[in-house]
């Protein structure tokens, strides 16, 4: 179930000397949950990893995994099993022996490893290819390689350390959907660790955003793209225009903010802020309407001008001036909408319910 806590880490820091790569870090991780752990490079995310492995040892805190402390066991005594970034097959080994590697040498009786071989070789679809060697695999093949070897011994929890970085861009697609096929399939919990934040976005039950060694939010992939905690959190996840005014009214639950664009109206629930604060809509390419300019009247409408357009098939974004601001604006399904070119002059319709932070 996925409400039962099944991994938790206590105030867990890890130093390289005078470096704190990761600062007392708390979270709880749920049975059957994938979470994801996203920042830039150097923030923590692949040192905590490394840490719930067994990897690396922390200087201060604890790691409990279903209800056992395993702060001090080495890797091969933990109920876990990492994928690393480079896959790590042993080039000469066959597909099965590389999947049967780990229960081969706990010396479990040839038979069990047979079949269990069999049934991983199933799960991840490469039932032929069980006497290739990994140099005749392709980058997912041997994704999905890796992966069985990793499922073999049935871990608590499996560690993924940014998994998809080393295949083209159609392929990260397709191990996207497959590594969330088997975390339902099995049940399994998954800490997946990436900076890619579409990646991330599109298989996480969960996201935790880090950076300088801390996680700064903790939510579902809709909760930090809609209401992130911070201008940092917005920029990690997506386009975004951020949009500086002041609160000039909130009452009931409905707000004036007085922005360079001109006094917009604001009818979501506007919380920790009074009237005369400085605030920071969070706007969302395609949270803004495109219209014609006759469309210019009538609440949040302001009228801007197209200075640029790029066509990606599924969507068109622009980039529009409005005085001396610029927004950008994403229009989905170009074939059956209205398009603009450069120079075209435009009404943009701003969202009523933008989320707001402190400026």
């Amino acid at each position: 179930m996925l409400d039962q806590p099944l991994l938790d880490l206590q105030r867990v820091t890890k130093r390289y000397g005078s470096v704190v790569a990761v600062q007392d870090v708390n979270a709880t991780i749920r049975r059957g949950e994938l979470v994801s752990f996203v920042g830039p490079s150097g923030c923590g995310k692949t040192t905590l990893l490394r840490l719930i492995g067994g990897f690396l040892r922390p200087d201060a805190g604890r790691i409990v995994l279903d209800g056992e402390d395993i702060t001090a066991l080495p890797p091969n005594h933990r109920p876990t099993a990492m994928v690393f970034q480079n896959y790590a097959l042993f080039p000469h080994m066959t597909v099965a022996e590389n999947i049967g590697y780990a229960l081969a040498i706990r010396k479990r009786p040839k038979a069990e490893v047979a079949r269990r071989v069999e049934e991983l070789l199933a799960l991840v679809q490469l039932q032929d290819f069980d006497r290739r060697r990994p140099a005749r695999l392709s980058g997912g093949q041997q994704q999905r390689v890796a992966l069985a070897r990793a499922l073999s011994l049935q871990p608590k929890v499996l560690l993924l350390d940014e998994p998809l970085s080393n295949l083209d861009a159609e392929l990260r697609v397709q191990m996207r959907a497959e590594i969330k096929r088997l975390q339902r399939d099995l049940h399994q919990t998954v800490v997946f660790v990436t900076h890619d934040q579409e990646e991330a976005m599109s298989i996480s039950d969960r996201i935790m955003v880090m950076y300088q060694g801390q996680i700064l939010q903790a939510g579902t992939p809709s909760e930090i793209y809609e209401r992130p905690a911070t201008i940092f959190i917005a920029r990690s996840v997506g386009a975004v225009n951020f949009l500086e005014g002041i609160l000039t009214d909130g009452t009931r639950g409905v707000a004036t903010v007085a922005t360079p664009l001109g006094t917009l109206l604001i009818r979501s629930v506007v919380e920790g802020v009074t009237s005369g604060d400085r605030v920071c809509l969070v706007l969302r390419p395609e949270a803004i309407r495109l219209g014609p300019p006759e469309d210019g009247t009538g609440p949040n409408r302001v009228v801007g001008r197209i200075e640029n357009a790029m066509y990606t098939g599924a969507l068109i974004r622009y980039s529009v001036g409005v005085g001396e601001s610029r927004l950008t604006v994403d229009l989905y399904d170009p074939r059956h909408t209205a398009m603009f070119r450069e120079g075209d002059q435009v009404t943009l319709t701003l969202p009523e319910d933008p989320h707001l932070l402190p400026a």
